[in-house]
């Protein structure tokens, strides 16, 4: 008898221990959002002059869930410009994101504006400057290195200015994001 109350007993315990004791962990694998920022090189092939320019972009990122996310990025393509032209954007809008083991293959829609700049008037004689609206669709391949580097191995946007007639340059960008965690 004293062994069937000293069972029951041990039974109980366990049961009211383990939900006292939050046995089950919170799940530790869902989270709200990730976000990254980082920076790198743009090589831009413009439709406005005929040589590239190139210069540096930055962006950020965050990540709602695992496909859906947004994106920001500045394309400041303006260090290298032969012809003294530059082409720069600051756009922003949702991307869709296809996860594949440290790869993450990315598609975007961003809009905002492009801003062309004329570095050297008396060059560029009969050329204007501009800000208008602009808007990019691309995508690319990012490869997460390490728990908090992310490495933008490449990223493409085809942009449309509604500058006059409309200016559609591409842009290649290459560089490093930092993953808050």
């Amino acid at each position: 008898m004293l062994k069937t109350f000293l069972t029951i007993g041990s039974l109980a315990s366990a049961l009211l221990l383990t939900t006292a004791a939050g046995a089950q962990a919170m799940p530790t694998a869902i989270q709200k959002a990730n976000i990254q920022v980082g920076g790198g090189w743009s090589y831009v092939r413009p439709d406005y002059g005929h040589k590239a320019v190139q210069g540096w972009a930055a962006f950020a990122d965050m990540d709602f869930g695992l496909h859906w996310g947004v994106e920001a990025d500045i394309h400041h393509a303006s260090l290298i410009t032969p012809e003294d032209v530059a082409e720069n954007s600051y756009l922003i809008g949702p991307r869709f994101i296809l996860p594949h083991g440290r790869l993450k293959l990315y598609g975007k829609g961003l809009f905002g504006i492009g801003d062309l700049v004329i570095q050297e008037r008396q060059d560029n004689v009969g050329r204007s400057p501009g800000t208008q609206f602009a808007y990019g669709l691309g995508g690319g391949v990012e490869i997460i290195a390490s728990r908090h580097i992310v490495v933008r191995a490449l990223d493409f946007e085809y942009q449309h200015w509604s500058y006059r007639t409309g200016l559609t340059p591409a842009v290649f960008t290459t560089g490093v994001a930092y993953r808050f965690r």
